[in-house]
């Protein structure tokens, strides 16, 4: 009896729960107003608390070196946005510049691309029909990928200027916060309930141990890797040296399919100038890697993810088909918490010896 009053029970849980879902649909006319609202009020505090979390151990690490706190935070402050502000002063006009150029000459772009596509296809016309069938298709998938690309980046680029007044909050937010990080820690910790503060406190422990120094390091590496590329598609004599070096960068973060990512938009472009600067710019984006795989990220990222290369392949293909270009982002970030929720979720139902968390104390 008590075995078929627990079945009873939790089917009749389940029951509940899925009623509660079907009324939370039914009722989103009411409630996706009010989260749209929420969530362009949260999204600079969101912002600022991951700049927060970028530059609080920098603050730290002065500040255990005898710098007074608020002079500790004035100088990264001043250093991450000021640096931000010139590059944005420098950069956003040429890159404006040169997002406007490709803009314009789209059309002679596209025919010239047009024209090495042709070309392709006849010197493969007399493969195999199942391997022309391939590669036709395989051209046909890039085209439509790069159909609409410009008209998404001018988009998220007025998205960007629209948003200028929320963008001005967050420096002043990101001050407060690093000012004001032990009085949050503190009220963080006896807001949250009793049971829960040691778990927690250890919880977060753990996935900064697991994930902060990989999303530091990795930001780092991008950032050389894409200024690298523009100084040296500058140098070349490369088309759109900064766009291209910008997007080289961004995709950089994605660990394995990011750099094939950024190379083909510089490849395209490339092959509309002449099979030369394809081959040229072929082997400088390979050497690129090669330092970048070899050099930059085992110094500066580390292994501080201790997860297996399968893993990661696994997360960014399952990443890349939920969630696109996003997806493929965070999908490694993502995973490095799963992996610290389950050996939680393990210690304590395995009922393993905790090690002692101390209570935020007030300085």
């Amino acid at each position: 009896m008590d075995f078929q009053r627990k079945w009873f029970a939790r089917l009749g849980l389940l029951l509940l729960v899925f009623i509660l879902i079907f009324f939370f649909l039914k009722l989103r006319s009411i409630w996706v107003p009010v989260a749209k609202i929420c969530v362009v009020v949260l999204t600079p505090f969101m912002i600022a608390a991951f700049i927060t979390y970028l530059l609080h151990p920098i603050v730290e690490k002065l500040h255990e070196n005898n710098l007074p706190r608020w002079f500790s935070i004035l100088i990264i402050y001043l250093l991450f946005f000021g640096g931000i502000g010139l590059a944005f002063y420098k950069g956003i006009p040429a890159f404006v510049v040169q997002l406007r150029d490709l803009v314009e000459n789209a059309p002679y772009l596209t025919n010239q691309y047009r024209e090495w596509m042709d070309s392709v296809q006849k010197q493969t016309s007399t493969w195999p029909a199942g391997v022309q069938n391939m590669i036709d298709e395989g051209i046909g998938a890039v085209e439509r990928k790069l159909e609409g690309l410009l008209e998404k980046v001018l988009a998220f680029l007025m998205g960007i200027l629209n948003s200028v007044v929320i963008i001005a909050l967050i420096p002043f937010i990101v001050f407060y916060f690093l000012k004001d990080i032990d009085t949050i820690k503190k009220a963080a910790w006896y807001l949250t309930p009793r049971k829960w503060r040691e778990n927690g406190v250890r919880f977060l422990r753990d996935v900064d141990k697991s994930l902060g120094g990989y999303i530091r390091g990795q930001l780092l590496v991008c950032t050389i890797v894409g200024a690298a590329s523009s100084l040296i598609f500058w140098l070349i004599g490369m088309k759109y040296p900064l766009l291209l070096g910008t997007i080289i960068g961004i995709t950089n973060i994605i660990p394995y399919f990011g750099p094939i990512i950024g190379m083909i938009p510089a490849l395209v472009i490339a092959a509309t100038i002449s099979m030369k600067m394809v081959f040229i710019l072929f082997i400088i984006l390979l050497v690129l890697q090669f330092l970048e795989g070899n050099l930059l990220s085992p110094y500066i990222v580390g292994k501080s993810l201790r997860m297996h290369p399968l893993i990661i392949m696994g997360a960014l293909l399952a990443g890349g088909e939920i969630a696109g270009i996003a997806g493929l982002i965070f999908a490694v970030h993502v995973v490095a918490v799963l992996k610290v929720s389950l050996v939680h979720a393990r210690n304590h139902f395995a009922g393993l010896k905790k090690r002692p968390v101390e209570p935020v104390k007030e300085r």
